[in-house]
């Protein structure tokens, strides 16, 4: 398959107001939810459109109470060019898999001093041994 660089260039916009924001959330939503297919597709993945369109709305549903416009921009720009990369196909299977290894559990330490680091910083993260 030909990439073409330019297929889906846009310039970053600013949002004047919360209504042109939304719709612009809207409207990317919208275009990653279409796609999921296409996506599958491109890159032989071993799941299902529907576990695809399941994980763009977890991500959207994840920032569905940032109030600040401009970081809300900051998150659509972000977004529109993991969307183009993604159907520009310049993305490995393992960069896409990554979106489902979020809810991965960090690995407990193991040595002693590791455990006195972790308990430091997070003193109900290790239980004591019974």
């Amino acid at each position: 398959m030909t990439t073409i660089p330019a297929r889906l260039a846009k310039t970053t916009i600013s949002s004047g107001s919360w209504p042109v924001a939304q719709a612009r959330a809207r409207s990317l939503y919208r275009a990653w939810y279409r796609a999921a297919p296409e996506i599958v597709t491109l890159y032989a993945a071993n799941i299902p459109a529907t576990a695809i369109r399941a994980k763009i709305r977890q991500r959207y549903e994840k920032n569905k109470y940032v109030d600040d416009l401009q970081a809300v921009d900051i998150l659509l720009a972000k977004s529109y060019m993991d969307y183009q990369e993604t159907l520009n196909a310049w993305k490995m299977d393992s960069h896409l898999m990554r979106m489902f290894n979020d809810e991965e559990i960090p690995p407990q330490p193991v040595a002693f001093l590791d455990k006195f680091y972790y308990s430091r910083d997070d003193p109900e993260a290790v239980q004591p041994a019974a």
